[in-house]
């Protein structure tokens, strides 16, 4: 029997069969959908529901404070409950709630925006004035990218962006911000200073957008980790836990007992649930993706090669390959892409409110990394600062 006949014959086969037991699948599929489509009612019905707050910070000029203590602040987001029972998924369409840490360049300046839901506003910005007392937190009246069409692209703009995720599993750690630190503050460098010197760079009309968001999670990555260790010590036991793992390895290699160290460091911090998103906007006649490189190309400076680093999730890369339908797939990629970032989802590649879609876990060192209120010993000269820090009347005043 030749191939082809082969196939037909396995083809004829499958289908007789689907003919005979059809209406006992059917049930099952269209339950499936109902399912989904209830489920994505109910979830639907709670975001509409949703009040969101959108907050503008600036900072002193002279800010002392390096990262570490924004990731007290990512902290303050744990404080969130990421526990959901079965009541509140199926009937009421509940989520975990999340909160969006943007970084905004806007022809010539550039701005920290956080978009909060409201019933967590106070919980944001106590963390924030406790780590950044000199700090200048005004909520925003209209959110910052009504200054752009409701929709792109269009005939005038286009837009180039795409979701970032991690290049290994998750326990292995991204390059850190203690990496670029150093005891004397002029040999600091700060991990955001090129992402804000491009920001600061641009021309009327160019528009840099990053949005971080973040929320708590009920997930951990001790099974992982333990089992990444254990392959890297050739299937030797570690017990129960990760902790005290270092003291377990004996034939290894130095580069194998720093990654079992970044490992271990990484666990020990609070682990947040994370979406990283980038876009650059700008005008047809004038786009160019050579700051949009510069961007992308700055956040390699998370990478390292033993451990972990951010690269593109390749779904929502704004680029088409394929040479079928090729502009109308590269539109719609575009389009779904602006309508996530505007709308703040947590989803990662699809248009509509897949707000319960899982990101990558990250402890609350590698968000600080990611984003804070840059240091002064970054230059960008278009940085929005308080140029000095309100101070309160002293007390003897004269009123009257």
């Amino acid at each position: 029997m030749s191939p082809i006949e082969t196939l037909f014959t396995t083809f004829g086969f499958a289908w007789n069969m689907l003919l005979q037991v059809w209406w006992l699948l059917l049930p099952i599929v269209l339950f499936l959908i109902f399912r989904d489509l209830w489920v994505f009612y109910l979830k639907l019905q709670y975001l509409q529901k949703f009040t969101w707050t959108l907050l503008e910070v600036s900072v002193p000029r002279e800010i002392l404070r390096t990262p570490k203590a924004m990731e007290q602040v990512f902290a303050a987001v744990n404080g969130i409950d990421p526990t959901i029972t079965l009541t509140e998924k199926w009937w009421k369409g509940l989520i975990v709630d999340w909160i969006s840490f943007e970084m905004v360049g806007i022809a010539r300046s550039v701005h920290f925006f956080i978009r909060v839901p409201t019933k967590y506003r106070n919980l944001i910005e106590a963390a924030i004035y406790a780590q950044y007392p000199g700090a200048e937190i005004k909520e925003s009246p209209d959110d910052y990218l009504n200054i752009l069409p409701e929709n792109l692209p269009n005939q005038t703009y286009d837009l180039f962006g795409l979701n970032l995720k991690l290049s290994k599993e998750e326990p292995y750690p991204i390059r850190t911000y203690p990496y670029f630190e150093d005891i004397e503050e002029e040999r600091r460098l700060d991990p955001l200073a090129a992402i804000t010197e491009v920001m600061s760079r641009l021309r009327e009309g160019e528009v840099v957008l990053i949005q971080l968001l973040v929320r708590p999670t009920v997930r951990n990555l001790k099974e992982e980790a333990k089992k990444i260790i254990e392959e890297m010590m050739g299937k030797k036991k570690i017990g129960a836990d990760v902790e005290g793992a270092m003291a377990s390895i004996i034939s290894v290699t130095p580069g194998q007992r720093d990654v079992v160290k970044g490992i271990e460091e990484k666990l020990s911090k609070i682990l947040l649930e994370a979406n990283l998103r980038f876009i650059y906007v700008d005008h047809r006649a004038n786009f160019t993706r050579s700051n949009a490189s510069a961007i992308a190309g700055a956040f390699q400076q998370f990478n390292t090669r033993n451990m972990n680093g951010l690269k593109p999730l390749k779904k929502t890369l704004t680029i088409a390959k394929w040479p079928f339908f090729k502009q109308q797939r590269l539109f719609l990629k575009k389009r779904r892409l602006w309508n996530a970032y505007k709308k703040r989802w947590f989803a990662d590649d699809r248009a509509r409110v897949n707000a319960w879609s899982r990101g990558f876990l990250v402890n609350t060192e590698e968000l600080a990394t990611l984003y804070h209120f840059p240091a002064s010993v970054v230059a960008a000269p278009r940085l929005e600062r308080i140029e000095a820090k309100k101070g309160t009347p002293p007390a003897n005043l004269p009123l009257g």
